[in-house]
């Protein structure tokens, strides 16, 4: 005849083992995303024509991250994903974008661009083409080399 604690205390171990193996399954499967910047609003940019003028782009988007006159006035909308699979981990940078609004000396839309990198190239996922030289491809450049590449901490 068995003891009744004995039972009781075996159910217990059980129990304790089928919690913990939950705990740490649930460690593991945990992904951390970090958005940083601007987040471009679903159908933004579709809502901005050639030709619109500099107040509609800043009604449909907002204040930009950042203006330039480099050939006529742009505005820059930067934005930086990361993610992490652990508390303990570091953030890893998965996708940096700049939304470029380009516009004439009447201050109307003449371009709209969504740079980032594709196989390691800077890429306009707007108009699907890679940009060539050009004091602009410069700038972008330097923007996206200013924003890091490397581990990110989250903003407290």
């Amino acid at each position: 005849m068995r003891k009744p604690g004995r039972m009781n205390f075996r159910h217990s171990r059980l129990a304790l083992a089928l919690v913990g193996a939950l705990a740490l399954a649930g460690c593991g499967s945990t992904t951390e995303t970090l958005q940083r910047g601007y987040v471009l609003p679903e159908g933004a940019l579709e809502q901005i024509p050639i030709g619109a003028s500099q107040d509609q782009v800043l009604i449909v988007l907002g204040t930009p991250s950042t203006v330039a006159t480099v050939s006529g006035e742009a505005f820059y909308y930067i934005s930086q994903t990361a993610k992490r699979s652990a508390a303990f981990m570091p953030y890893g940078v998965v996708d940096q974008r700049v939304i470029a609004v380009y516009f004439d000396k009447d201050r109307r839309v003449t371009k709209l661009a969504n740079y980032g990198m594709k196989d390691g190239k800077l890429f306009d996922f707007y108009s699907q083409t890679t940009p060539t030289g050009g004091q602009e491809l410069s700038y972008i450049r330097n923007i996206f080399r200013n924003i890091g590449v490397g581990p990110i901490a989250p903003r407290s």
